[in-house]
């Protein structure tokens, strides 16, 4: 007879020796002539089985919101300093998991944003190991992506250290600001070799388009240049960093400070920067900067009611760019992307306007010819908590069926 939890499959059966001639059988009533014998060895899952088990395992995870996992903090030395990371696992037995190093993006929360949280969760339910380690640089909003190479391969050997963790190789995946710097760690060939794939989420093409949409909501998608309404977090962001870079605004250090203020607020609010909530705001930190540096923080954060001066906005984007490459220029991906061996995955929500998808779509074309990469453009995300959604359920289940096969070839990376 079966083994208990043998899955039998009745188109296998066939005419075989009875008990005493090499297999268990029996003769069932009914079944004519000899003996029909069911297979014992249980069946072992495909690599395909397996990946649409962990698809569905992790969808379900996402949609619902629950998930079947273990949770922990760890400390990983990263060099120059200790950091915090996150530790998720599928609850139960473990053994041989699959690895993830998951980059969160520049944000107050960091790695306890609750859209990561969920998805590091999801991922988890997909029975992979999941590590998340802070940068505390970027919590504190300071665009610094020196610190990223230490900490991924800081994150990669704890989550090598895991017990019930393979020995790779591993997944590493970058949300926002984390996606480009992801594909700069993984050019190193230190890194390179123990990762199966990369993973991009909401990426950026290089710095001047994403300041020039920032500053100016004008993005090019082809030979078209197009306009949307940006979400002003990125530029409040990239203000405090570079502003005083600029050298005619080296002296606008109170304008950089109110910016941060600001960027923290739509951080721990977790409410769109440009909603009217932010005036007051506004409008006290603006009577806090000096008198004649008011018209640069109107530029930056004028009322949500009004967009960036044009003829200063357009001014002023490559000033910053200028400035911000020039002070570090790590936050350009684009040198290092002949030298990016693992398989590429490129995802970005279409209706995103912290940054353009347009940006992955750039990013992809930008790769060396013949180099595998895979790119998805979903309705289904975006940089906000509050996208994402689509008011026709047509094009919903079309983009949940998309989703779901660009899921399945992400957890399909680091199949063993």
């Amino acid at each position: 007879m079966p083994l208990p939890g043998t899955v039998v499959d009745i188109r296998s059966f066939h005419k075989l020796p009875l008990k005493g001639q090499g297999v268990d059988a029996f003769d069932p009533a009914g079944v004519a002539g000899g003996a029909l014998a069911v297979p014992t060895t249980p069946i072992i899952p495909s690599p395909l089985m397996t990946t649409v088990l962990r698809t569905t395992r992790a969808l379900t995870s996402w949609i619902t919101g629950r998930s079947a996992v273990e949770e922990y903090e760890t400390v990983l030395s990263r060099g120059d300093r200790e950091v915090p990371a996150s530790v998720i696992l599928p609850a139960g037995a473990r053994r041989n998991l699959p690895g993830w190093v998951v980059l969160h993006g520049v944000t107050r929360p960091g790695r306890f944003h609750p859209t990561l949280l969920r998805f590091v969760r999801a991922l988890a339910s997909s029975k992979a190991a999941v590590l998340v380690p802070q940068i505390p640089e970027w919590v504190d909003l300071s665009l610094e992506p020196e610190r990223t190479l230490p900490t991924v391969r800081a994150a990669l050997d704890g989550l090598r250290s895991l017990p019930g963790t393979s020995d790779g190789p591993y997944g590493l995946i970058g949300f926002s600001f984390g996606a480009p710097q992801a594909m700069i760690a993984a050019a190193h060939q230190d890194v390179s070799e123990q990762l199966a794939g990369v993973v991009g989420f909401g990426s950026y093409f290089d710095v001047a388009s994403m300041v020039r949409f920032q500053m100016t909501g004008r993005f090019d998608l082809g030979d078209a240049t197009h306009r949307l309404r940006p979400d002003p977090y990125g530029r409040w962001i990239m203000g405090w960093n570079h502003l005083t870079s600029i050298p005619e605004y080296q002296n606008a250090q109170d304008v950089a400070d109110a910016l941060r203020r600001l960027a923290v607020e739509a951080g721990e609010r977790r409410i769109l920067a440009w909603d009217p909530s932010y005036d007051t705001l506004k409008e006290h930190l603006k009577g806090q900067v000096s008198e004649d540096h008011r018209e640069i923080f109107d530029l930056f954060a004028p009322p949500s009611d009004r967009e960036p001066a044009e003829t200063e906005a357009e001014r002023i984007a490559p000033l910053l760019t200028h400035a911000a490459m020039k002070s570090t220029p790590l936050l350009d991906p684009l040198p290092f992307l002949d030298r990016l061996e693992p398989p590429v995955q490129l995802i970005h929500g279409r209706n995103d306007r912290l940054i353009p998808y347009s940006e992955t779509l750039r990013l992809e074309a930008a790769f060396p010819e013949g180099k595998s990469i895979d790119t998805t453009i979903t309705a289904l995300m975006d940089h906000s908590e509050q996208g994402g959604r689509l008011a026709n359920i047509g094009k919903e289940i079309s983009e949940g069926v998309k989703l779901l096969r660009t899921l399945g070839r992400l957890l399909g990376t680091v199949y063993l």
